[in-house]
């Protein structure tokens, strides 16, 4: 027979494990951390391995626990899924249509196409979801977004991309810093310079495009964010410089920032539609990729 466990056991497990404490996690889930603790402990009674390594002063996911942590989330999206969809039934709200999108994209494009969309289709709701871009395709596999707006990258054989447009990626920098002073920033003038990055914009292009470069040094940020927000932070504070693409323009102006080609070479991302292509996408869905699509590629 499979283990029974609740969803507030897997609540506990997650926030625990997201925020290393019980203490933190108590406090997300409007919880006692003893609450916490007791919720842990008797999710690892019904699965039989102990998820985190236990002191008086921290805990640490165990290699168990590691492994556990992807499939508690998967499964907690899956309940989450569930719980919105008989909502939507109880109150005949059949017309909901679910975007995932990371952070820039989701403040920045999503709202105004949703705006827009509402004038022609005004009995349908579109509803964001605010996701980090690895896990865009993981929202498209449960069911919990039905398309996805982000930047282009490789998702799997059941998850179809489609490119809207173009959008070469630039330095932000302060008003007072020196390249503020140049039309463009060639990557060699970053000897020395330093900048500050996003994790996943690094890992899946500064990164990789920066070890093919045939430099006398080596393009590695001084420091790697979670958030994009906290790197256009500190450029805004001219403590260095960072990067994203073009389309991030809306979002980074509110930190005063200014905005500066990267060239020899230029790098290009593409801002992409997804979807799974094992679901029938309802009509409504239909329509509003059309829509998306023109939105954004107005010839």
């Amino acid at each position: 027979m499979a283990p029974r466990f609740t969803t507030r056991q897997l609540s506990a497990f997650i926030a625990a494990a997201e925020q290393g404490s019980f203490t933190l996690a108590a406090g997300r889930l409007h919880l006692t951390p003893s609450a916490v603790s007791n919720l842990i402990s008797e999710l690892e009674q019904v699965i039989g391995f102990s998820l985190f390594e236990r002191t008086t002063r921290k805990i640490a996911l165990t290699a168990q626990g590691r492994q556990f942590l992807p499939v508690a989330i998967s499964v907690q999206h899956r309940f989450t899924t569930a719980a919105v969809a008989a909502a939507d039934i109880a109150n005949q709200s059949v017309d909901v249509i679910r975007v995932a999108a990371p952070q820039a994209v989701a403040a920045m494009l999503l709202p105004s196409i949703i705006a827009a969309y509402r004038e022609v289709e005004p009995r349908t709701e579109v509803r964001v979801i605010d996701t980090g871009v690895e896990w865009m395709a993981e929202r498209l596999r449960s069911g919990e977004a039905d398309l996805a707006l982000g930047p282009d990258r490789t998702e799997g054989g059941d998850i179809a991309a489609t490119r809207l447009y173009a959008s070469p990626w630039v330095l932000w920098c302060s008003p007072d810093h020196a390249f503020a002073a140049k039309s463009v920033v060639k990557w060699s003038d970053l000897a020395g310079v330093d900048f500050f990055m996003a994790g996943r914009d690094h890992e899946h292009s500064v990164g990789p495009f920066g070890a093919t470069l045939n430099h006398d040094f080596v393009i590695a940020p001084k420091q790697v964010f979670d958030n994009m927000t906290t790197a256009l932070g500190m450029a805004a504070a001219n403590l260095g410089v960072t990067f994203s693409p073009q389309y991030v323009e809306p979002f980074a102006i509110c930190w005063g920032l200014t905005m500066r080609r990267v060239v020899e070479p230029e790098i290009i991302r593409y801002l992409t539609l997804y979807e799974s292509i094992d679901r029938v996408m309802p009509e409504k869905v239909i329509r509003l990729r059309a829509f998306i699509q023109k939105h954004m590629n107005p010839e």
